[in-house]
């Protein structure tokens, strides 16, 4: 049994309370690891060796090429780590190997090598100032970055805060979620010896409501960066309040993807099978409102189904499988609550809606369709956060935006047409961060991803990124030869 513990100031280090606590393969349902559980002791020391290294480290004050040539470094190591990440990881929350492997982890290091180039693009302006002074602005990184990441993706997503907060010259502290911080150790491991400097990068494991709670109130954390649950970012937001901290956050969504009848039928099935399939539906952006324009809903319906019910669920570390176990049996739980409260409102279960029992211990959910479902319904409210899709039927661009937009949130959008005009109508018309055209699901180191309304704010990714970890100083030097007196001294 491999044992596992936080990684503070460049060392290897138990919890101070000497409390562990056991990783699950969601696959078997086995313990995949033993992981010392920090508490607020363990923060506070991951902190201070966070704020040692920014004071009087060499991180912040390396040359900015030179710290984009070690993040290359890096990156390089993670490449030739690829494997045995992808593996790491699909163990970790049960991503089947062609996600980790091709998808995941690729993208991860995609953004590293991003924000690697850009470590010396990082710059302020000259401002326009008469000719008896010279005003110029500074990009300086914030300090010290607390980023709280979750279970869905570990390593791509704890790289989307950890990439651009080093290109800055920021140090961090990472708490990862308690279901799955293996990844995110050995993430920590290859970085180390790849040379960045001690206390640089800290992971301290532990809960949400002890280690997170923690990080997230802690008043010499310059910036909180999170990613997960609306109902979690609320708390943290209101825990760095106290201290009037900047956060960010990319939180829940339910987004819409809108079907009209002129689309391809055929890449619209399955641009929007991954769109909601893609990870077992774990994925903050999925399209689980599938709009469909009435006049193709019955044919779309049984196009749909038909791959959904040919969907290989099983092992994750098998090449052929398509889909893998939900993260736990918590979320197993909160997904057959989701289902049968869909069967209570009226909503028709065309396919799934039931664990899969044939696959031994794992944490294994069928991919399941609902229809005859309206926008007022429980399942069309709420973020399931698991392979479960409402199909919704409407009439007309006008009624695709009222529905699409009747929501809570405001992450990501769906739009599926051949009509140039028609999608640059949907595009302004829909309130949400992202807006995908004829496509679902894709991300792009270049292109900045976040949400509108509860989905949070911020964007990570891109160059927008950057200024969620740096900060903007004004200097003013006066030129004038004659220096003005206002009290006469």
């Amino acid at each position: 049994m491999k044992e596992y513990q936080s990684f503070i100031g460049g060392q290897w280090v138990g919890s101070q309370s000497g409390k562990t606590f056991e990783s699950i393969n969601p696959a078997t349902g086995e313990i995949n690891g033993i992981v010392a559980e920090g508490d607020e002791k363990d923060v506070d020391l991951a902190v201070k060796a966070a704020r040692k290294a920014f004071e009087s480290g060499p991180w912040s004050s390396m040359a900015p090429s030179d710290r984009g040539r070690l993040l290359y470094k890096v990156a390089q190591k993670l490449w030739e780590n690829l494997d045995y990440l992808a593996e790491t990881e699909s163990n970790d929350n049960g991503l089947t190997i062609n996600e980790t492997k091709m998808i995941a982890i690729p993208a991860a290091i995609d953004v590293l090598e991003f924000y690697a180039g850009m470590a010396n693009k990082i710059q302020g302006d000259t401002l326009a100032s008469p000719s008896n002074r010279f005003n110029f602005t500074l990009r300086e990184p914030i300090g010290v970055i607390g980023a709280i990441v979750p279970w869905n993706f570990p390593i791509m997503l704890t790289m989307w805060k950890l990439a651009p907060a080093l290109a800055a010259g920021n140090t961090i502290v990472i708490k990862p979620a308690e279901q799955t911080p293996i990844s995110i150790l050995e993430l920590a491991r290859l970085m180390q010896e790849a040379g960045i400097p001690d206390g640089v990068i800290n992971v301290v494991n532990g809960r949400g409501s002890s280690a997170g709670a923690a990080l997230s109130s802690h008043s010499d954390v310059d910036k909180i960066a999170f990613t997960g649950s609306t109902a979690t970012g609320k708390l943290i937001m209101r825990a760095a309040s106290n201290n009037l901290r900047p956060v960010s956050l990319e939180l829940g969504g339910k987004s819409p993807n809108i079907v009209f009848e002129d689309a391809d039928i055929e890449e619209a099935v399955n641009g929007s099978l991954f769109g909601i399939y893609f990870a077992q539906g774990q994925v903050c952006a999925a399209g689980s409102r599938l709009f469909v324009q009435k006049s193709i809903y019955d044919n779309f319906i049984d196009r749909f189904v038909s791959k959904v019910e040919s969907i290989r669920v099983g092992n994750p570390l098998d090449p052929s499988t398509q889909m893998g176990p939900q993260v736990s049996e918590q979320q197993l739980n909160v997904i057959e609550r989701y289902v049968q409260i869909g069967q209570d409102e009226g909503a028709k279960l065309v396919t799934g809606g039931r664990r899969n029992q044939s696959l031994g211990g794992g944490f294994f959910y069928t991919p399941t369709v609902f229809t005859d479902v309206s926008n007022d319904m429980t399942i069309a409210k709420e973020e399931i956060f698991g392979p479960v899709v409402s199909i919704i039927p409407f009439t007309d661009e006008e009624d695709a935006l009222s529905k699409a937009n009747n929501t809570i949130y405001g992450l990501a959008s769906g739009v599926w047409t051949n009509d140039l005009s028609r999608s640059l109508r949907m595009a302004r018309g829909l309130n949400a961060g992202t807006v995908y055209v004829n496509t679902y699901s894709m991300l792009d180191s270049t292109a900045p991803f976040g949400g509108n309304k509860q989905s949070g704010f911020g964007r990570e990714l891109g160059i927008e990124a950057l200024n969620m970890y740096t900060k903007t100083k004004h200097v003013w030097v006066d030129l004038s030869k004659e220096k003005l007196n206002w009290y006469g001294f």
